[in-house]
C-alpha cells in the first residue's frame, strides 16, 4: 500500500462465522496490527469464485489502522484465514477528529512505529 506511514485507514474484511471474525479481531488487536475492530454479523455476500455464482452468509470486520500495520495485517490475516483468497481491501481515511487519530496512532504503536 502506497501511503504515509502515519495516514490512517479501514480495513474491510470478511470472515466465514462469527468465530472465526471474533478470533481475527482478537488476534489483530492484541498484536497492535489494529487500534479497534468492528464485527458485522449476518452479511450476505454474492460474488463468482472459480467461475461459479456464489451466495454466502458472512461476518465484516471493519478495522481502524495505520497503513504502515497494512502488510503484517494482511500477512497475519492470510495466515490464518479459512479462505483461500481473503477479502482485505483497505482505504484512507480522509478526515478524522485530532482526539480520534491521535488515539488510533498510540493503540497501534509498537517500536515507535504506529
Amino acid at each position: 500500500m502506497n501511503a504515509e506511514p502515519l495516514q490512517a485507514i479501514v480495513v474491510f474484511m470478511t470472515a466465514a462465522n462469527d468465530e472465526e471474525a471474533a478470533r481475527l479481531a482478537k488476534m489483530l488487536v492484541e498484536t497492535q496490527l489494529a487500534a479497534c475492530v468492528q464485527i458485522l454479523p449476518g452479511m450476505e455476500s454474492i460474488y463468482r469464485w472459480q467461475g461459479k455464482l456464489e451466495r454466502q452468509r458472512e461476518v465484516l470486520l471493519i478495522t481502524k489502522t495505520t497503513s504502515a500495520k497494512f502488510a503484517e495485517l494482511e500477512r497475519q490475516v492470510r495466515a490464518v484465514h479459512s479462505y483461500e483468497t481473503p477479502e482485505i481491501v483497505a482505504v484512507p481515511i480522509t478526515a478524522v477528529s485530532d482526539a480520534y487519530l491521535q488515539w488510533l496512532v498510540a493503540a497501534v504503536a509498537t517500536d515507535g512505529i504506529a
